[in-house]
Order: structure tokens, then sequence, then C-alpha cells
């Protein structure tokens, strides 16, 4: 029997706009997503920000200016953005790049969220310096 399975979305563009902080990329289904430098680096797919597993996740705190200092492509699937905050273990691939655009406003609104809850308020958690902590979060070093 023959795979039915359609493609992943692939992109056909990638813009880093360093000056409004945002990562425009297309893709071959015709959307186009306009993703800020923040949510990026807040939903980073590496282990550092999601953990080894559910529950293991850290709030990402202090990311409003963070730029993208260079951008290095991986293979033909992912990206991989290296951040100003020195972080740059993020695997992003074009799935996840497309999952991330076409969930932003959730995202977004979950990010504010997580933030109150860590007794933030939806403006000071994007500028409070990350909590200290000995080496990763996790206990492994990466």
């Amino acid at each position: 029997m023959a795979n039915t399975k359609t493609a992943a979305p692939a992109p056909t563009s990638l813009t880093v706009r360093s000056k409004s902080r945002v990562l425009e990329i297309a893709f071959d289904t015709g959307e186009e997503f306009s993703l800020p430098f923040e949510l990026l680096r807040v939903y980073s797919p590496s282990a550092e920000v999601r953990g080894h597993g559910a529950g293991q996740e850290v709030l990402q705190t202090g990311k409003r200016d963070v730029t993208i200092a260079d951008m290095e492509p991986v293979g033909n699937y992912a990206v991989k953005p290296h951040f100003s905050d020195g972080h740059n273990s993020g695997l992003f691939s074009w799935d996840y790049l497309y999952w991330l655009g076409s969930n932003q406003a959730e995202l977004w609104e979950d990010y504010l969220q997580r933030l109150e809850a860590a007794g933030h308020t939806r403006e000071s958690g994007r500028d409070a310096p990350m909590p200290e902590a000995g080496g990763h979060a996790c206990g492994h070093h990466h």
C-alpha cells in the first residue's frame, strides 16, 4: 500500500530581521509567519528549556530584547539560531517552526500566563533576569 502521508510544509524563504527582531519564514503551502526572537528563545526546542520530559520545562524570563547573532543551517531540515544571551543548543526543524507560526497566538498567551503564575506581571517577567541555577536546570551538563 502506498504511503499517503502528506509531506510536511517546506520553507521557501527564511529572513532574519535584526532591527525588528523577527524571523520571517514562508512555506510552500503559501503560509508566511513572522516569529519574534523572544518567542523563538522562550520556546527553544533544547533540553535547557524543555528539560528531559514533561514537567521539567524551565520558564524563560528576561528575553524581551534577545537577538539572533547568527543562524546556522542544519542539513536540509532545521536551523540553529545563536541567540545574544549565549543560548545556541536548540535545533528548530521546519516542522517545529511551522508549528510555532501556526500556534503563535496561543503560545504567546501561555507564556504570559506562566510568567504571571511565577509571580511576575506579563511585562516584568519579560525583563526579569533568569534565576541563578547551578549548571542547567535538569542537572545535566549539555
